[in-house]
């Protein structure tokens, strides 16, 4: 729980889902938990608690406790914007890497959050029977979150 004044209080945890352009698998497992350490870093320091992450070759799952001092789209443009340079500058994949543009965020109580993490935890296991877009499209559908098929991270031409 956060206390930016004497009279403000929050506890927000949000989950970001975020997939690599065109959902292209570039994420390896050589550097995947250095990007992971990097990302965290990049919430970290503006101030949230990261809680859990994971994904697979192609998107990222982050859990995270956000304080109510910066608007959610300024720290996603800034964790996908500062990530995807640092992966260009190292060269860590083959080619220009970029995030897609969006992403989803979805909210949870604090009783929920055994399971989210539970459910980062296990990206890997969880993607071996579901693809990227039908678990992502299973994400809206459970927060009722009205979405355009046409959008739901489109490759870009």
């Amino acid at each position: 729980m956060e206390s930016l004044r004497n009279n403000t209080f929050t506890q927000i945890h949000l989950q970001v889902v975020f997939a690599v352009q065109n959902r292209d698998a570039l994420i390896s497992a050589s550097w995947k938990n250095r990007l992971y350490n990097y990302l965290v870093a990049i919430i970290q320091n503006n101030k949230h608690k990261v809680l859990a992450i994971g994904g697979t070759a192609d998107h990222v799952h982050i859990l995270f406790g956000m304080r109510a001092s910066q608007s959610l789209s300024n720290l996603m443009k800034d964790v996908k914007g500062c990530s995807s340079k640092w992966i260009n500058e190292n060269k860590l994949s083959n080619g220009w890497f970029s995030w897609q543009e969006g992403y989803g965020a979805f909210s949870y109580a604090k009783s929920d959050l055994p399971a989210v993490i539970q459910y980062i935890n296990n990206q890997e296991e969880h993607h071996k029977n579901q693809n990227m877009i039908d678990e992502y499209k299973n994400l809206l559908e459970e927060n009722e979150v009205n979405y355009d098929e046409e959008k739901i991270f489109k490759k870009v031409e």
